[in-house]
C-alpha cells in the first residue's frame, strides 16, 4: 500500500491553525459535512430499531430497498426492482473498493475528482486515467468508467447528451461504468439527470451502476448511509463479494435510512437553507475579487482569482477563512478553491462580512 498519497487534507493544518488565529474564530469552507441536525423522523427510526441483538442482512431489509427504489421513482424518474438495492456503509466505502470488487485494472476518472477514486485504483493495483474525453481514448477498453454528475469539486452538471455518449461508448467496449450521484437533489442553475434516467440509458441498466448517499441531502454523514443500483447482475455479484467481506449497515442505521428515504419535506427544507446559504456567499466572494465557475450544482463555489490555490488558501486563511485548494482534485485544478456552503448561518454570515 505504499503507492497511496498522502492524506490531502493533513495538508491544510497550518491554514487551521492561521485561520484559528483570527479573533471571531475560524470559519471552516473545507469539507461539505453537514452541520443542521439530523430530521427528527430519523432519529426516532434510528432509536426504535435499537434493540438489534441479531447479525443484520448485508442487502438490506425489504423495507429499505424500497424505500430506495421508491425515492428514485418518484424523485429521479428512475425503476429499480428493489432486489436490485444494495446498502452501502457510506459510499466513499464503496467508491474506494468497486475496482477490487471488480478485479478492473483499467480506471478512467473526471479530470478534476474527488481523490477516493484515484485511491480505489491504487488499492486494487490498476492503473488510472484522468480524462473527461472518453472519446479521444481511441480503442481503449477500461474496466471501469467513473462519472460525478453534480461534480465535485466543480458542481458541473452532465447534460443528458453527454451522459448518453458515454453509455454508449462504453457498452460498445464492454465497459462498466459507475456514476456517484451523491448531489443530484442538490441542482442550482442545472436539473441534475441518473445515469439509469430512460433518457440517458434508454431503458437498460446493463452495465450501469448509480451510487446515492444520503449525507447531503439527510445530513446522514454521521450514520453512513449510501446505496447502490442499476445492473442486476452487476449488483448481485457485488453482494456476493460483501458477504463473504461482511460489509454489513447496522440495522438500527438501515431503519433510520428508510425513514429518511420516504421523506422529501426535510431534502427540500434542507436545500433551501443550502441555497440560502450559497446566495450569500456567492456574491461575497466575487466582491472580493473571485470568479466562480461551473458550480450550477452540488454543495460547494469552484472559485479562482487567477492565483495558484494554496496562494489563495493562504490569503483567506489571512482573515480567518478555511477553504480546499483545487490541486487537491487534480492537476487541473491548480488555480482554484473549493468553497463548502455547508457551515451554519452565523458562520456564512462571519465569512461574508470578513470577505467585505
Amino acid at each position: 500500500m505504499n503507492n497511496l498519497p498522502d492524506f490531502p487534507w493533513d495538508k491544510l493544518e497550518p491554514y487551521k491553525e492561521r485561520a484559528r488565529a483570527h479573533p471571531d474564530g475560524v470559519v471552516d469552507l473545507s469539507i461539505g459535512t453537514p452541520v443542521d441536525p439530523v430530521p427528527r423522523a430519523v432519529q426516532d427510526a434510528l432509536a426504535g430499531a435499537s434493540d438489534s441483538p441479531g447479525y443484520p442482512l448485508t442487502h438490506g431489509t425489504a423495507r429499505l430497498r424500497e424505500a430506495a427504489a421508491g425515492w428514485l421513482r418518484r424523485r429521479h424518474e428512475v425503476t429499480v426492482d428493489q432486489r436490485d438495492v444494495l446498502p452501502l456503509i457510506g459510499s466513499k466505502e464503496f467508491v474506494a473498493w468497486l475496482p477490487t470488487y471488480l478485479g478492473a485494472k483499467r480506471v478512467v476518472l473526471p479530470e478534476l475528482a474527488y481523490p477516493t477514486y484515484d485511491v480505489g485504483a491504487r488499492l486494487a493495483g490498476a492503473s488510472a486515467l484522468a480524462s473527461d474525453g472518453l472519446l479521444a481514448l481511441g480503442p481503449e477498453r477500461p474496466d471501469l468508467v467513473w462519472i460525478n454528475s453534480p461534480g465535485n469539486p466543480t458542481g458541473r452538471v452532465l447534460p443528458a447528451e453527454h451522459l448518453r455518449k458515454v453509455v454508449a461508448w462504453a457498452r460498445e467496449r464492454g465497459t462498466i461504468v459507475a456514476s456517484d450521484e451523491c448531489y443530484i437533489e442538490l441542482g442550482w442553475e442545472e436539473r441534475p439527470i441518473s445515469i439509469l434516467h430512460p433518457d440517458v440509458c434508454g431503458g437498460s441498466h446493463e452495465g450501469l451502476l448509480a451510487v446515492h448517499s444520503l449525507s447531503k441531502r439527510s445530513n446522514l454523514a454521521g450514520y453512513r448511509a449510501g446505496f447502490v443500483t442499476g445492473d442486476p447482475a452487476l449488483v448481485a455479484r457485488l453482494l456476493e463479494i460483501r458477504k463473504h467481506a461482511g460489509m454489513i449497515m447496522p440495522a438500527p442505521v438501515q431503519a433510520a435510512m428508510a425513514a429518511a428515504l420516504d421523506d422529501d419535506r426535510h431534502a427540500d427544507e434542507q436545500r433551501e437553507l443550502y441555497a440560502s446559504r450559497r446566495a450569500r456567499l456567492r456574491p461575497a466572494l466575487e466582491a472580493a475579487g473571485w470568479r466562480v465557475d461551473h458550480s450550477t450544482a452540488g454543495l460547494y463555489l469552484w472559485a479562482t482569482n487567477g492565483e495558484k490555490s494554496w496562494d489563495q488558501v493562504g490569503k483567506l486563511a489571512e482573515i480567518g477563512i478555511l477553504v480546499a485548494p483545487g490541486e487537491f482534485y487534480g492537476s487541473a485544478g491548480t488555480q482554484h478553491i473549493r468553497v463548502a456552503v455547508t457551515a451554519t448561518d452565523e458562520r456564512v454570515d462571519a465569512a461574508v462580512r470578513r470577505l467585505q
